[in-house]
């Protein structure tokens, strides 16, 4: 019986569905008489026997042909198709199944479905002398073409009678396999939609659950063998839920067993498998995984490599094979010739890499689909078939033992291996199994680092145990060594970017700041562009006109108009019962006027009038009513002229229903849009081209391009109390009424507001347990709702059109993190891979990391407890930006981040003036160079030189200090007190009178004194220092006066 579009056997376990069933018959009947001659050997007839059910995976054209026609395998069953009629031999539940499709083979291509059912026991040749009789009958001919799959072996009682039944009827027998290859080449929506499924599952479980599996694996150094993986892999396939895909169980199969390999064993066959050997990761190992799954029987399949401490042979053989990989997916599109995708990649490797060439696997791939490899749609260098819309290629590209640098019996031959599933569209091709990167910065690890590192800590550990002050001795040394390897690295990073540096000045490339638009001048405001317009007003009072955005003021009899935006300001006094109005106009030549050009010089400008009014409720009235016209044009003008800064965007193109699944929910939006009403949380959603958040008013609408994202970030709350997604734009949007940079999404993962009231609850509390958990769950969850999103947009943003904005949400590093006031108030700012942000706090901080040109460290110094940092920007007109107040804890932290992103930093003991610095470089680029470029700021050589100054001259003064004290100071003078004094005796009256004053007199002096030259300012600070030096100076003979005493040295404060 037919339900609804499907028929149903007589248990009602099965179903076929008969649309399916009528447009693919249709399909194959049409196929079979237009390509008779040369696809199908002029055949009258086309016999199908499907061999009893296997345990193990293989694939038959005859399976192939059950599944794509109706929907199952039919074991142990045979099919002839004649043009008037089809023939099925078969038992008798499969006949009550496949007897519901008379009708639907009738109207489609006019032929009768004839039923010949056999015994349980019986072979059914009887019946078999009945088919090849209708067969002769069809074809008028005792010798009818009979076409079959000449590759498939008989199988099973059954088809072994069939064979021989066939063989000895003297019908002639020729082979269709090319008829259903070409039949199945091109797939149709139905089939589409299931590859497309199948490439999801098999990208998700490379994904989320290889990936990591192996990357935990090599962390913890675990032992696990290739066949374990394998296992593992294949439960995954199997139960898709595990990969967070929801697809139904039974419709999910494997291609193949997963395929695992190492330790210098490759083979890169189709047919390869995993061994029991133990996966290898050692330095300059390679793995290499290959997964495909099946869904509803259409295959799937993806393959990548892994790099571990690559070497240069191995780095640059994997980038080769990437872009011959790339370049043979490029030219999967409609109309090409298969041999062009595997000639282009002949053609990379000839350029770039032509020792590779014998490396090089003989093919680029084969076509995918209801078989893992279709016959005759392989992609290599002989076969001139045509590529059509609808094809789906299993795209794989290798190279097989390739010789390393290494001695290793497991290192010294690797082999590469690179596959995706590509799709062939009308656009030219889609790469179903994108979202598995193949990036080297991602399949490319490195371990040695950290395992020396490791291992220098077990040692120390074992030394402190037996010797501790040499431990602590090689601890100093090892930190020393450190700190040397960073400072060579810092002096490599000088160098390179001095010359970086002068490159671009000679070049005049300096950056330039942004416009804004032009202001409206005074002629080109019109309250009335008519006498006639000007409303009739009977008394003569000031009046406002909201409409015309106009003010009306009683001048002579007249009522004289004025545009708001004329009025400066106005204000009302009032005296007893007169009130006075006051009205400024803005003319030119006053402070911030906008008339910088005027077109009539002789013109009479009104500054100001004065009204008096013995009314004041309508005094206050008008004033009220001029101030709030004016603030609303005035707001207007500012979005106009912000707007007219904006660069012109593209067009948002609104995704269909598969992009629709892409959304977030109940966000707010940063900056927040204006309004007084009450905000509203809204909905961001993934288009084709862009992002789009609306909330349930019309008017609250942001579109955001991809094209105009500079930096994307997400940061789940961890510590915060909210998560968010945050867009860093190359170009101003408006926000409301905003122009911004910067927008921000984010949802708050509890409540920010607490009861403070009521006694203070235990922690063992029931319900304060309860409640606690309730807020990890939903901070768990919305972190969970935002991860998702990111994976799907990251998915989306892989696909090739979109190649070249690389775009990735960046997520910040919070163990790198510092305090510090960038604005006004502390915030934790965090590095990312490409940029120093803080989202949390505004105004928001993103610094690109590629638009830095140094940093410099300012304040530091022993005994301090913070520092500040300077960022100067490449582009120099641009202010430096400050971050103050960073605890000096999180100096070689810092420093360490800086080195490895290759950040050029300096160090100083004090703050720079840096507006004059760069006004110096961008005046006089030429000098900046040949001075050295930004080796002023070095503080190490600095020192260095004072310090061989001070060693060289030991008669050093500092500026401030008297002349007198250079006798007493010198290291060669060892008088004693006695004959000190008999010289003092000799010097005149008043030097005798400045001996004799006391430390207060002094004080009161120096006082007196720097009153009477404007010095009273001196801080606190300076006056101690003076102290210090005065003190130091009066006390200097005395420690000279013992007998054997050292030579005394002069304090130097700095």
């Amino acid at each position: 019986m037919a339900d609804n579009g499907n028929a149903k056997g007589g248990s009602g376990a099965y179903t076929i569905n008969l649309e399916n069933f009528s447009k693919r018959l249709k399909v194959f009947y049409d196929h079979w008489k237009e390509h008779k001659s040369d696809l199908w050997s002029s055949s009258d007839a086309i016999a199908i026997a499907t061999p009893p059910p296997s345990d193990d995976l293989r694939y038959l054209k005859s399976s192939a042909l059950d599944i794509w026609l109706l929907g199952y395998e039919f074991p142990e069953t045979i099919i002839v198709f004649m043009h008037k009629q089809i023939h099925v031999l078969c038992s008798q539940k499969k006949a009550n199944l496949i007897g519901t499709l008379k009708k639907a083979a009738n109207e489609a291509v006019g032929a009768d479905i004839v039923l010949h059912v056999k015994t349980k026991n019986g072979d059914g040749a009887d019946l078999m002398d009945d088919i090849v009789q209708a067969a002769r009958n069809q074809s008028k001919s005792d010798k009818p073409v009979v076409g079959h799959i000449a590759k498939e072996v008989p199988e099973g009682k059954l088809l072994e009678t069939w064979t021989q039944k066939l063989s000895g009827s003297g019908v002639r027998l020729t082979d269709v396999t090319n008829g259903f290859s070409e039949l199945f080449a091109v797939k149709d929506t139905t089939e589409i939609t299931c590859v497309k499924k199948a490439a999801y599952l098999t990208s998700s479980v490379l994904k989320n659950f290889v990936v990591p599996k192996l990357e935990k694996v090599i962390d913890e150094e675990k032992k696990i063998s290739h066949s374990s993986l394998m296992d593992d892999t294949e439960k995954a396939i199997l139960d898709p839920l595990k990969v967070k895909v929801k697809l139904k169980p039974d419709n999910v199969d494997i291609c193949y067993p997963p395929v695992f390999q190492s330790g210098g064993k490759f083979d890169l066959k189709p047919g390869a498998s995993s061994n029991n050997e133990y996966l290898y990761y050692d330095s300059a190992s390679v793995i290499i995984c290959a997964i495909g799954s099946k869904y509803s029987s259409y295959c799937s399949n993806v393959a990548r490599t892994y790099l571990i401490d690559a070497t240069p042979t191995q780095s640059k053989a994997y980038e080769t094979l990437l872009k011959a990989h790339e370049a043979a997916v490029q030219e999967v599109k409609p109309g090409n010739p298969m041999s062009a995708v595997y000639q282009a990649a002949v053609a990379v490797i000839e350029r770039d890499a032509p020792e590779l060439l014998p490396n090089l696997t003989k093919s680029a791939g084969t076509g995918i689909g209801l078989e893992f490899r279709e016959s005759g749609l392989n992609l290599n260098a002989k076969n001139d078939r045509k590529i059509k819309h609808g094809m789906v290629f299993n795209v794989s590209l290798g190279l097989h033992n390739v010789q390393a640098e290494t001695t290793s019996e497991k290192t010294k031959q690797f082999s590469l291996l690179l596959a995706d599933t590509v799709l062939v569209n009308e656009r030219g091709h889609e790469i179903l199994t994108a979202p598995c990167s193949k990036a080297v910065k991602d399949v490319a690890y490195s371990f040695n680092e950290d395992d020396e590192d490791v291992a220098e800590v077990k040692t120390e550990s074992k030394t402190i145990d037996t010797v501790p002050t040499k431990a602590t001795l090689r601890s100093d040394n090892q930190e020393m060594s450190k700190e040397e390897l960073r400072r060579q690295h810092q002096a490599e990073l000088a160098r390179q970017k001095n010359e970086e540096t002068a490159r671009r000045l000679a070049g005049g490339g300096s950056g330039s700041g942004e416009g804004r638009g032009p202001a409206r001048a005074s002629n080109e405001l019109v309250a009335y562009k008519n006498v006639n317009d000007v409303p009739f007003v009977r008394d003569l009072a000031i009046q406002v006109d909201q409409k015309n955005e106009a003010v009306l003021l009683p001048i002579y009899g007249s009522m004289v108009p004025f545009h708001v935006s004329t009025v400066k300001s106005v204000t009302s006094h009032q005296d007893n019962r007169t009130c006075t109005i006051r009205v400024f106009f803005n003319v030119p030549g006053m402070p911030f006027s906008n008339d910088s050009k005027l077109n009539s010089q002789g013109a009479i400008y009104l500054k100001e009038i004065t009204f008096r009014s013995k009314d004041p409720r309508h005094s206050s009235e008008v004033v009220q009513q001029i101030k709030t016209l004016r603030r609303q044009v005035a707001s207007r003008e500012s979005e106009r002229a912000e707007r007219a800064t904006l660069v012109t965007q593209e067009k948002l193109q609104i995704g269909n229903n598969r992009m629709k699944m892409m959304r977030l929910s109940d966000v707010w939006i940063r900056p927040a849009f204006g309004g007084r009403g009450r905000k509203l949380t809204g909905n961001l959603e993934a288009h084709f081209n862009g992002f789009r958040y609306s909330t349930s008013r019309s008017d609250e609408r942001v579109d955001i391009m991809f094209g105009n994202i500079k930096h994307a970030f997400f940061q789940p709350a961890e510590k915060e109390m909210i998560t968010l997604l945050h867009f860093h734009l190359h170009n101003h949007i408006m926000v409301g009424n905003k122009k911004t940079k910067d927008v921000q999404f984010y949802v708050e993962v509890m409540d920010v507001v607490q009861t403070l009231g009521g006694s203070r609850r235990s922690a063992l509390d029931p319900d304060e347990i309860e409640e606690e958990q309730r807020e990890r769950d939903r901070k768990n969850r919305i972190n969970m709702d935002f991860q998702n999103f990111v994976n799907k947009v990251n998915d989306h943003w892989s696909q090739p059109q979109f190649k070249g904005l690389d775009l990735e949400f960046d997520v910040p590093l919070r163990e790198l993190g510092f305090h510090g006031v960038p604005y006004k108030a502390s915030a934790f700012i965090i590095p990312t891979s490409t940029c120093l942000v803080e989202l949390i706090e505004t105004p928001f901080l993103v610094v690109s990391l590629s638009e830095i040109e140094i940093v410099n460290l300012e304040r530091v110094g022993f005994g301090t407890k913070n520092f500040d940092m300077a960022i100067v920007f490449k582009d120099f007109k641009k202010d430096v930006l400050r971050i103050d107040s960073i605890p000096s804890a999180s100096l070689d932290a810092i420093k360490e981040w800086l080195d490895t992103t290759d950040l050029k930093y300096y160090e100083s003991r004090l703050n720079l003036n840096w507006r004059p610095i760069l006004k110096t470089i961008i005046d006089d680029p030429q000098k900046f160079i040949d001075d050295g470029g930004w080796e002023f700021l070095n503080m190490e050589a600095s020192d260095s030189e004072t310090e061989d100054t001070e060693e060289s001259d030991q008669g050093y003064v500092p500026s401030d200090a008297e002349p007198e004290s250079e006798s007493e100071d010198d290291d060669s003078d060892r008088e004693s007190l006695v004959e000190s004094d008999d010289d003092d005796e000799e010097s005149d009256e008043d030097s005798e009178e400045e001996k004799g004053k006391t430390w207060e007199e002094l004080e009161r002096e120096a006082s007196n004194a720097d009153r009477e030259h404007g010095a009273e300012s001196d801080s606190e600070e300076e006056r101690r220092r003076r102290k210090a030096k005065t003190f130091s100076k009066s006390r200097a003979p005395e420690r000279s006066s013992f007998k054997g005493a050292p030579p005394s040295k002069k304090p130097k404060f700095r």
